[in-house]
């Protein structure tokens, strides 16, 4: 027996082990171990969701370790994953340990056993890789000893991809750091021909082993429904229906938290998974759902590469993801072992508000760029993102990004304390940038077209991802027909239009000043006093929420006719204010009087909400604050310390106001449209405060998030 076939017998008892005593390997499985293993080559496998991916690491694994080699670092990048990963490897006798931000206790006693050769697999996140600790005093060593890298989800190395990962382009040093010969593997299901070129290119000489991407167990349709309540009647009716357990994703917190709760009330034991949640309630989710105490996991993409179930039965989407992609990389948690699974998509007229929304927080233009590399280079120390921020009008997510881009592209550097400016010459790559961004209006238009198409589902998001062999499924609705019906009873339809007609959310008051105010100019640092605090306040609905939220984005468009309150709208308002005052968490006093914010997109609107408030409440009618110059940049979408420093001197109380608040003797109710970063409330609360008022109480009609 020569060594190929002494290694395949051996690398098939590792993947019984694995995955059990019927189990074989694959051809492409084999060819990947055989060109990783014997070879030490670098291979990209872009292969189906279930096709065994985590199969061809762990046996490749163990074939090295049983060589001599080092330890395999995996590079992940959800907890998610990783813990399931951990599981899957102590099956084949493979002990698996992983440093991420959830396990900090931990990490000095899994570099001791790393180092001291007890650890066949380390996982990462891509994160871990730009830390400073972790790159400058484990990483040198373990790039050194690493027996075999794997790339999981490769595609997020790329930018043309649809979740692209600046961490993930620090592999690219990784990989010029690893001793010759190292093997590598990337691996990833959701790659089309552009992405799969591009990590190729960027693993170097690779073998890239492509299959087909059809998955036979998962069973395709689109239902239209006129809206939301539609949407969650719809579900509420059907969800027992839908095989075993599975996942219902929305696009929004808001609306994940909506769905849950109607769906709770509705008597199905279901839980939420958002980004927001804290991560004991996230993994207490998984588990409820992978032991099917629960119907559905309803989750928005927080839950999307590496949550590994294979049993789920059904994946339905409430709202469309803006790509093909993504959609089948969401789906493709689905049907993994079992024979068949229901992917239903319903999506709403909101979906493209929300897309547009998320395309607006790309890379930075190269103003916006150049500020911040010249605000690092000007500073003789390092600087936090925090203390960016009062010099670069961007928020922090957006921020962070284009930072870690920076490094990756060697202009910036993270260090303890926060960056600094390497000095090196840097080009801002307008033109990619500009054809990553037709790309995505591309992905869009075509997830447009998936909802609408009549030709095979399946076949069409294969071809999205450029799979040669994309043919028609005979599963789907348009290949053998429907098999739900669209229409909802009257009594599930009135419930949910009850569900999504509740009013009133909170608004929480600002109670510190941005950091770094003094280098813009601003004068306020630290805590609000008390005494110039706005107090607790409430708006109508979110503009992410499922039910008003759609009537709230059309009313309070940039672009919006600016008129009266609508009906409608104000008859909420009016319901808002009465839960406001006798709820369970009620407002401290009764306003005495009503002030309104001189609106520069809506004034009319405020103006005319304002005064039907008073006239409604018995409320006197006190004025309005008066806006004195215009805002100095810092829209709404940029970060806290220019939005202080653009709305500083952009108010002020007229003396007409000013008298009357002076007699007062309880609190005054601010009415605005909008609130956004709550910037504008915390400062003109603090004028009317020290202008006399006894209390400021914000009301608007929507908040933004």
């Amino acid at each position: 027996m020569d060594e190929r076939e002494a290694t395949r017998a051996r690398a098939e008892e590792v993947l019984r082990a694995l995955a059990g005593p019927e189990a074989t390997l694959r051809p492409d499985q084999w060819r990947a171990i055989e060109a990783l293993v014997i070879d030490r080559r670098r291979v990209l496998c872009v292969q189906r969701t279930g096709w065994g991916k985590s199969a061809v690491y762990f046996v490749a694994t163990a074939l090295l370790r049983g060589a001599g080699a080092g330890p395999t670092v995996i590079v992940s990048p959800l907890l998610a994953l990783m813990r399931n990963q951990v599981d899957a490897a102590a099956r084949a006798g493979i002990v698996a340990r992983t440093i991420n931000s959830a396990n900090l206790e931990e990490w000095e006693q899994i570099n001791a056993e790393v180092h001291a050769g007890e650890v066949d697999v380390l996982l990462i996140s891509p994160e871990r890789l730009n830390n400073p600790d972790f790159r400058d005093g484990v990483l040198p060593k373990l790039a050194a000893t690493t027996g075999l890298l794997v790339v999981d989800e490769a595609h997020c190395v790329s930018d043309w991809g649809h979740d692209f990962r600046p961490d993930y382009r620090r592999l690219r040093t990784l990989l010029d750091e690893l001793s010759s010969g190292t093997p590598v593997l990337a691996t990833t299901a959701t790659a089309n021909a552009r992405v799969t070129t591009d990590v190729a290119e960027q693993l170097g000489d690779a073998l890239v082993l492509r299959g087909t991407l059809d998955r036979e167990s998962l069973r395709l349709g689109v239902l239209s429904l006129p809206d939301a309540a539609h949407r969650l009647a719809w579900l509420a009716e059907h969800l027992a229906d839908l095989p075993g357990s599975g996942i219902v994703y929305t696009l929004t917190v808001a609306a994940a938290q909506e769905t849950t709760a109607f769906l709770r009330a509705r008597g199905y034991p279901v839980a939420s998974y958002t980004g927001q949640a804290e991560d004991a309630d996230r993994r207490a989710a998984e588990a409820d759902l992978l032991d099917n105490r629960i119907k559905a996991l309803v989750a928005t993409s927080a839950l999307g590469m590496g949550f590994d179930k294979p049993d789920l039965g059904f994946v339905v989407h409430l709202g469309a993801p803006s790509s093909p992609i993504a959609y089948y990389q969401q789906v493709g948690r689905a049907g993994r072992a079992v024979r068949n699974a229901d992917v239903l998509l319903l999506p709403g007229r909101e979906d493209e508000a929300i897309w547009r929304y998320f395309a607006a927080l790309g890379f930075p233009p190269e103003e916006q760029v150049r500020a911040t590399l010249d605000a690092l280079e000007s500073s003789d120390r390092p600087l936090s993102t925090q203390a960016l921020e009062a010099r670069v009008d961007l928020r922090r997510n957006r921020l962070e990004l284009m930072l870690k881009v920076l490094d990756v592209d060697g202009a910036v550097r993270r260090v303890r304390g926060g960056w600094v400016a390497t000095g090196a010459p840097w080009q801002h790559d307008t033109a990619r940038y500009e054809r990553v961004a037709a790309a995505r209006r591309d992905e869009q238009a075509a997830m447009r077209e998936y909802a609408t198409t009549g030709v095979c589902r399946m076949e069409y998001l294969r071809r999205c991802l450029d799979d040669p062999a994309a043919s028609a499924c005979g599963r789907c609705d348009n290949c053998a027909g429907p098999w739900y019906p669209p229409a909802v009873a009257g009594e599930a339809l009135a419930a949910a239009q009850a569900h999504l007609g509740r009013v009133g959310v909170t608004v929480a008051p600002r109670q510190l000043w941005p950091t770094g105010l003094a280098a813009v100019g601003v004068p306020l640092s630290g805590r609000i006093p008390a005494g110039e605090q706005a107090g607790p306040g409430r708006a109508l609905a979110r503009l992410s929420d499922l039910g008003w939220g759609e009537r709230l984005r059309r009313l309070l468009a940039e672009d919006a006719p600016d008129g009266p309150v609508p009906d409608d709208v104000f008859a909420g308002v009016v319901r808002a204010l009465a839960d406001w005052a006798r709820g369970d968490d009620p407002w401290p006093a009764r306003p005495v009087g009503v002030v309104t914010v001189a609106s520069r997109r809506h004034p009319v609107l405020v103006r005319d909400l304002g005064a039907r408030i008073a006239a409604t409440g018995r409320l006197t009618l006190l004025g309005s604050v008066a806006r004195v110059g215009d805002e100095r940049g810092g829209g709404a979408r940029g970060n806290s310390a220019q939005r202080v420093r653009a709305l500083h001197d952009a108010f002020a109380v007229p003396d007409e106001l000013a008298n009357r608040l002076a007699g007062l003797d309880g609190p005054v109710l601010l009415v605005d449209d909008l609130v956004d970063t709550g910037w504008t409330t915390a400062l003109v609360a603090r004028l009317l405060r020290r202008a006399g008022a006894p209390g400021v109480l914000p009301l608007a009609l929507g908040l933004a998030g």
